[in-house]
């Protein structure tokens, strides 16, 4: 429980259709600054101790506070400082979705004798006739969540359960304002949790008590084009806070660590039609061992796009898209669905 409306609905949701529930809130960051920051919506400060604690009195269920610090510290932001320092764009959620909310609490959960974790996540649970489960679009397209939740493994699968996947985010509001808990206009949390103020190269050089180097911006030419600030604060795409001047406007192509540069390029030169896709977790499907069609989502924001997946001898993907694709950036995962379920997905490397 997150202190947000649609953990505290799910719980609602699943006493209903007759569980015994138990809530649970994650500790996992104890900054002070971020959890006075994480009191305007936040999923990981006081404010959300406060607020699920409340909900959990509302709807008259245990409630407990478990400490998995070191686990998100190891498995979340670690792993994000160590992608920026190679110069990839992370997405900790999924590593927090795969790592310490399906691993840590799992785990924890089964050893005090629960059968299920139980989220507010935006997706459903699909068996499919080949018996294995797969991870299924909720009905609501604009509050999907499907994309972040790729890398979860069967035997994970198997113990969670996801109750308002079936329900749009109107409703859920309602069921809160209808059985009268606290968190029902409470806004979602949005951006990294650990990060509050967005300032994500200030955050790395703190953590590593390293300063990040200034290097050259150059074309793709290998021209000079002026100075950067240092790799970590740039990604792929990116157009705002150069501080480069050009008639026409530029964007970010390439993250060159070895050379300490950063590739600028006009608008088209972002595009391209395939990709390499690493460390790929199938769900719907054991393995491919032959190409198929699917429909390939490069970032969360992406509405997907048509694309033949080949399969490779060292067990990558490479993803062929029918039309280019804008800034597929290394880092980044690559989720690929079936009709409205996940196939596979994986980290982009290009």
């Amino acid at each position: 429980m997150s202190g947000g409306v649609d953990s505290s609905v799910a719980a609602y949701l699943l006493k209903e259709q007759g569980y015994e529930v138990i809530g649970v809130t994650m500790q996992i960051w104890q900054d002070q600054d971020v959890f006075t920051q994480a009191r305007e919506g936040g999923c990981c400060g006081l404010s959300a101790v406060d607020d699920a604690r409340r909900v959990a009195e509302r709807l008259e269920i245990p409630y407990y506070v478990m400490n998995f610090k070191a686990d998100f510290q190891k498995s979340v932001i670690d792993y994000f400082v160590s992608e920026y320092e190679k110069a990839r764009t992370p997405n900790p959620c999924i590593a927090c979705n795969r790592y310490v909310k399906w691993e840590s609490l799992l785990t924890r959960a089964l050893e005090i004798g629960a059968d299920y974790i139980a989220t507010g996540h935006y997706a459903r649970i699909l068996r499919l006739p080949n018996g294995r489960l797969s991870i299924r679009n909720s009905v609501t397209a604009a509050k999907d969540q499907t994309y972040a939740l790729y890398n979860l493994t069967q035997e994970q699968l198997a113990r969670t359960l996801m109750p308002v996947g079936d329900y749009e985010k109107p409703r859920i509001r309602e069921i809160a304002e209808e059985i009268g808990l606290p968190v029902a206009a409470k806004r979602d949390s949005q951006d990294i949790c650990f990060v509050p103020d967005h300032d994500y190269a200030a955050f790395i050089q703190q953590e590593t008590g390293k300063k990040s180097l200034p290097g050259n911006f150059v074309d793709e030419e290998g021209n000079v084009l002026g100075q950067h600030r240092g790799l970590i604060h740039y990604t792929i795409g990116q157009r705002k806070g150069l501080g480069i001047s050009a008639e026409t406007p530029i964007f970010v192509k390439e993250l060159r660590p070895k050379t300490n540069e950063v590739v600028l390029c006009k608008s088209e030169s972002l595009f391209s039609r395939d990709c390499h896709v690493a460390n790929v977790n199938y769900m719907a499907e054991a393995f491919l061992t032959e190409p198929v069609r699917a429909i390939g989502k490069i970032r969360y924001s992406h509405k997907g796009a048509p694309c033949e997946l080949r399969p490779q001898p060292d067990g990558s993907l490479l993803a062929v898209f029918d039309e280019p694709q804008r800034a597929m950036t290394p880092g980044q995962a690559a989720v690929f669905y079936r009709d409205d379920y996940v196939l596979c997905g994986g980290t982009i490397e290009i």
